[in-house]
């Protein structure tokens, strides 16, 4: 292998991990309305999680291991981004009893 294809071969392993996780945010965008924004967040030195808001209000979040490919994800699964997760973004998250409950239960 030479140098240059030695160079490309992380470059083309994070873009195909990219793309997979962008068939699950575009998946999930069309069942929730068609669109969806997105916020990429830190988890760690490990890994990256971007927390994902259909149109209808529902959220799910998917985990990428690295920031890079979170961001690219979500870009190719043309979601909106934004650079953090308040204001009107935060008001259309729509929870239910489940996230409720465990809520409450992280507080006992």
């Amino acid at each position: 292998m030479s140098p240059a294809e030695t160079a490309t071969a992380p470059d083309a392993r994070a873009e195909r991990r990219a793309k997979r996780i962008a068939k699950n945010l575009t998946s999930f965008a069309r069942q929730h309305g068609g669109s969806a924004d997105a916020v990429v967040e830190y988890v760690g030195s490990v890994a990256t999680r971007i927390v994902v808001v259909g149109a209808d209000g529902a959220w799910g979040d998917q985990v990428a291991p690295s920031y890079a490919v979170g961001r690219r994800a979500a870009e190719l699964a043309g979601l909106t981004l934004h650079d953090d997760f308040e204001g009107e973004l935060g008001l259309r998250v729509k929870t239910g009893p489940y996230e409720w409950k465990r809520m409450a239960g992280i507080q006992i």
